[in-house]
């Protein structure tokens, strides 16, 4: 069911393992349904809650402004950040449910990077999908041992392994375990992304706070 409520337009599909659920975050100019048949495949018999982005850029959905392609507006950032921390507060009172595990793509990535630095309360661990670095000056945060994914390309046209290689970095000082894989491909989204995001969700015992 699609709902304008809770300060997002958002889809939320129910599911038996509502303890652990997906908080999906799409890329720009995807909207609240576009990920909704990978996280399906990626955790099945999960609760499955997707806001679209509200920002719009040309008509395109995303999660916050960007100044140019890989310039961020980091104030606009921190405010996106924080209220789609409060939403998932939100809609995990309504909807009785766990905290989730974001699976983002791209911009959807970015704004899950900048939620596991600023409220990392907000997640449970994120599969993160071509993400950048969302800050130039990583703020300080205690990931105690959060589990994240981080899959890029090494043709990626917009993103550089490096920076995505500094995101693991910053992340995994901050306490998070992370795992990098870096794919033989480009931006989009490959049958390899989600064979491992597969592997690696169904080989977590991810935490379930209440």
């Amino acid at each position: 069911m699609t709902q304008d409520t809770l300060g997002f337009i958002h889809h939320f599909e129910p599911g038996p393992d509502a303890a652990r659920p997906l908080l999906l975050l799409h890329g720009t100019g995807g909207n609240e349904l576009d990920l909704l048949p990978l996280g399906r495949i990626v955790a099945p018999g999960a609760a499955l809650l997707s806001p679209r982005g509200a920002v719009s850029e040309n008509g395109m959905p995303r999660f916050f402004r960007r100044l140019a392609e890989g310039v961020f507006d980091e104030a606009d950032l921190r405010r996106r950040t924080a209220d789609l921390a409060g939403f998932v507060a939100a809609a995990r009172n309504r909807y009785g449910i766990g905290a989730p595990l974001a699976l983002g793509f791209s911009n959807g990535a970015n704004i899950a990077a900048s939620l596991l630095m600023l409220r990392p309360e907000a997640l449970a661990g994120a599969v993160l999908i071509r993400p950048m670095v969302p800050f130039a000056e990583a703020p300080a945060a205690d990931l105690a041992g959060k589990p994240v994914l981080i899959l890029s390309g090494a043709m990626d046209p917009i993103v550089p392994v490096e920076n995505a290689s500094r995101l693991a970095d910053q992340l995994a000082a901050a306490g998070a375990a992370v795992e990098h894989r870096i794919l033989p491909t480009g931006h989009g989204l490959s049958q390899a992304d989600i064979n491992l995001a597969v592997d690696w969700t169904r080989g977590r015992a991810l935490p379930s706070a209440a």
